[in-house]
């Protein structure tokens, strides 16, 4: 029976002998499956729990339930009561209906609290959970079932060292970056070095003291003076090289380059000073680095002040990548393809991307449908930084290249639309063909509304 059972479900059970082990019963009880359910709580489900308080302790004091894991004797073996096994049956008869060829811990449940051969669902009743109201939400989780945990994509998805060296100029071509980079280098001038350190460069953003940028940094008790006080008491640039030496030390390349996947993500085709600072915070590394943690510097809150005035701004990028996790989020995914840039195109709705698609009679409805048939769900609800495919990546950096092309400032709809279109294998394409419509179709309706603009 217990083959058909995922690691999570068979947890559950095991957890269940357990219980009762604890309780010195004959018999592997109902309620001892409830308690395991509740101490085995993950996901979506874990979040219903505890939005009705309903914790371990609690439920087994409402069970009358005493646990005692010091005095408990591990070895002894004991049966299933015949409700317990009514419960496991119906659980069985839950994924046959669903269509999941496995069991899932929301079919346990479910099956648990439908159950009306024991007392479970009056004692999550008594303690403030309404099984009416949250039973349309489990059966809807385990309809969507239909897990892939493979990602069609994930096999692209083993990074590739950035050749920062190539993509230099990025980093200079608006006046902003130009005159850090042009300050940061002659401070290389007055000093016994010649390669450009993180402590360089964080100088020299914080050498332009009406910038809105010094300002936030400011409020976070990071001024000029503080900085070159702290850096004056620095005798030894170790913390820089933690790899090989080029044009930056190691640890300004490795902030750099994240500069650039940052400016990307947050909808800009122009590397800032803004995003140089995001990108040294996710480094965590150098000289620069090691003052603001002796500032007492919190990574997370420094990073919302910066990324705040921006997402006002409302970049359609960014609005697009941010459904896109949404979407992801939704169908239990911690991971974003190229299929959820398409959805994110389409829910943003106002832009030259959407449009396209709308006039192609392209809509969200079936999108979503076709996406989850082409990837699955998964059986998870992801709190956790949702990650980008490497196909995914690649689409982000040809809309980048696209929009510095037609010199934007910020990399729009339209551009990442164009950019799917380059990725004839990629799923986005995929679920774009089962939609009815082709590279053509999507590249001439893109021309046609940026001529409008023109």
């Amino acid at each position: 029976m217990f083959e058909k059972f995922t690691e999570k479900a068979v947890n559950v059970i095991v957890e269940a002998q357990n219980i009762a082990i604890y309780d010195h019963s004959d018999k592997v009880l109902s309620e001892h499956l409830l308690l395991a359910l509740i101490k085995e709580t993950k996901g979506f489900c874990a979040k219903i729990f505890k939005s009705c308080n309903i914790t371990y302790e609690r439920l087994a004091q409402e069970i009358y339930l005493s646990v005692n894991i010091e005095e408990a004797d591990m070895t002894s073996s004991i049966p299933f009561s015949e409700d317990f096994k009514h419960i496991l049956a119906q659980t069985l008869d839950l994924i046959q209906k669903s269509g999941n060829p496995t069991v899932h811990y929301e079919h346990l449940v479910l099956a648990v609290i439908n159950d009306k051969h024991s007392k479970n669902s009056q004692y999550l009743e008594n303690l403030g959970f309404d099984i009416d109201k949250f039973r349309p939400l489990i059966e809807k989780l385990v309809q969507r079932k239909v897990k892939k945990d493979f990602h069609p994509e994930l096999d692209e998805n083993k990074e590739q060292e950035i050749n920062l060296t190539q993509e230099t100029d990025s980093l200079f071509d608006n006046e902003k970056s130009s005159k850090v980079f042009e300050r940061a280098v002659s401070k290389l001038s007055t000093s016994d070095y010649e390669i450009l350190g993180t402590e360089q460069i964080i100088s020299s953003i914080l050498e332009d003291k009406d910038s809105d940028l010094s300002q936030i940094l400011s409020q976070f008790g990071i001024t000029s003076e503080v900085f070159e006080e702290k850096l004056s008491k620095i005798n030894s640039r170790q913390a820089e090289y933690e790899g090989r030496q080029i044009v930056f030390t190691p640890n300004a390349f490795s902030a750099m380059s994240l500069a650039l996947q940052t400016a990307k993500e947050l909808g800009s085709s122009e590397v800032l000073p803004e995003h140089m600072i995001l990108g040294l915070l996710k480094t965590k590394k150098g000289v620069a680095y090691n003052i603001f943690k002796e500032l007492n510097i919190n990574d997370d809150d420094l990073a919302h002040g910066i990324i705040k005035p921006i997402e006002k701004q409302m970049p359609e990028t960014l609005t697009i990548l941010r459904l896109a996790k949404q979407e992801a989020r939704r169908i239990g995914r911690g991971i974003v393809g190229t299929e959820m840039f398409l959805l994110g195109i389409i829910s943003e709705a106002t832009g030259i991307g959407a449009i396209v698609l709308n006039e192609l009679e392209i809509n969200i409805r079936d999108a979503r449908i076709i996406v989850e048939k082409i990837i699955g769900s998964g059986n998870e609800y992801f709190d956790n930084e949702v990650v980008f495919t490497r196909r995914a990546k690649r689409v982000l950096e040809t809309a980048w290249e696209h929009a510095k092309k037609q010199n934007k400032t910020k990399i729009e709809s339209s551009d990442l639309l164009w950019a799917i279109t380059t990725e004839p294998t990629s799923l986005a394409m995929q679920a774009l063909e089962q939609l009815g419509t082709d590279v053509v179709e999507i590249r001439e309706g893109i021309k046609k509304h940026l001529a409008k603009q023109q």
